[in-house]
C-alpha cells in the first residue's frame, strides 16, 4: 500500500491517490476516506472497490501541506495507512493517525 502523488504544474496541488488493500479491509463492503481534508467527516469520501478487493479514492490537495487522516471501513472500525510518511499519536483516543506530507 502506498500514497501515490502527483504534482501539478500549473497550481499548487498534488492529486493524491490512497488505497486500502483488500488484506486491510478485510471483508467490509464500504471504506470511507476520513481526515483534515474532510473535516473528519465519516461519510464524506467514499472510496471505490476494485475488483481485487482494495478500496481506492483520489483528492486533489494543496501542496506544501500536511494531512492526518484514517480508513473507515462500514463496520466502524479504523484502519490507518501501512506506508503512510508519519503518524501522529492522538492521546485522548489512544490511537495515530496517518499522516501525508505534500
Amino acid at each position: 500500500m502506498s500514497i501515490k502523488k502527483r504534482y501539478l504544474k500549473s497550481k499548487p496541488v498534488c492529486k493524491c491517490t490512497f488505497e486500502l488493500p483488500s488484506e486491510a479491509a478485510g471483508d467490509a463492503s464500504e471504506v470511507y476516506l476520513v481526515g483534515d481534508f474532510n473535516a473528519w467527516d465519516a461519510e464524506a469520501q467514499p472510496m471505490r472497490r476494485l475488483r481485487n478487493g482494495t478500496f481506492k479514492a483520489e483528492l486533489d490537495l494543496p501542496a506544501g501541506q500536511s494531512f492526518a487522516f484514517r480508513y473507515r471501513r462500514n463496520d466502524g472500525s479504523w484502519e490507518n495507512d501501512w506506508a503512510a510518511d508519519d503518524y501522529q499519536p492522538v492521546p485522548e483516543l489512544g490511537v495515530d493517525n496517518s499522516v501525508v506530507r505534500l
